[in-house]
């Protein structure tokens, strides 16, 4: 890629809305797949109470709108303001009681996990149906669009295009052989990795424009250097934390295995 494209692709601009200031990309195109747009407000003449306590709104009791999901509040029910970085927000903005909490999880990623996934960790990789696997330095691209793997070759692989992620262990979870979690804006879900579980491999499925069907990959933390498997270890759990992905979203799972299972059939897990 050459560097006007990049610098293309990193460039952003300052807008106003009338929820705040936000530093948003210059080309929408080239937005993160984890961003949410704004949503459109109640109006005003919608609401004469509070969404969330029925309280009527009055000269003394004001109308506040959450800047998360457009709803009508009082002060009382919408006084935190949270940052909101999957909206690009450059100050913390109003939010109500049940959006905040989920803005306060998703801030989590942003401070902790993304780091780790911009750095990268170096995976066994084996793409298809293939016994062939080679040494590769995975990351998320700056703009959060791709995950790299770089080796022998580049491959890049839109973060959107990503349909299902399980994320493979070593270790045990007492009474659970396999815990699903589906991702969804609404909701907010971060699931974890369980009791000591420690994150072994990752099984990716995928879809390739102008390819027909799905495009499957496994990715295996190395056995030789103790720090390069934490290292590896960090980047699948900061993977499992994921949120959100726009305009679709995908499937993780948490698959227990076991040492001598770690490379076996995994192109066909359904």
């Amino acid at each position: 890629m050459s560097s006007g494209v990049a610098a293309r692709r990193d460039a952003k601009k300052l807008v106003r809305s009338p929820s705040g200031l936000r530093m948003v990309p210059e080309h929408r195109a080239f937005g993160s797949p984890f961003g949410l747009e704004e949503p459109q407000w109640v109006p005003d003449k919608e609401c004469p109470r509070c969404m969330q306590c029925d309280a009527k709104f009055d000269f003394i009791t004001r109308k506040h709108h959450c800047r998360r999901c457009g709803k009508c509040f009082c002060d009382r029910c919408c006084s935190q303001k949270v940052p909101l970085r999957r909206m690009c927000f450059v100050d913390p903005v109003r939010q109500c009681a049940e959006c905040a909490l989920v803005s306060h999880r998703e801030a989590e990623f942003y401070d902790k996990q993304l780091k780790v996934l911009l750095s990268g960790a170096t995976f066994l990789v084996t793409f298809g149906n293939s016994e062939k696997s080679e040494t590769v330095v995975c990351r998320l691209s700056n703009n959060q669009r791709c995950l790299i793997l770089d080796g022998d070759n580049r491959h890049e692989i839109e973060v959107a295009h990503i349909s299902t992620v399980q994320i493979l262990t070593e270790g045990f979870t007492p009474g659970v052989e396999k815990d699903t979690y589906t991702h969804t804006s609404l909701l907010g879900i971060q699931p974890t990795l369980e009791g000591s579980a420690r994150a072994t491999g990752m099984f990716l499925q995928y879809t390739v424009p102008g390819v027909e069907g799905v495009t499957q990959l496994r990715l295996m933390a190395g056995e030789d250097a103790n720090a390069s498997r934490r290292q590896a270890a960090a980047w699948l759990a900061a993977m499992h934390k994921v949120p959100w992905v726009s305009g679709g979203g995908w499937t993780c799972e948490l698959r227990k295995t076991c040492l001598s299972q770690k490379m076996c059939h995994l192109a066909g897990v359904p």
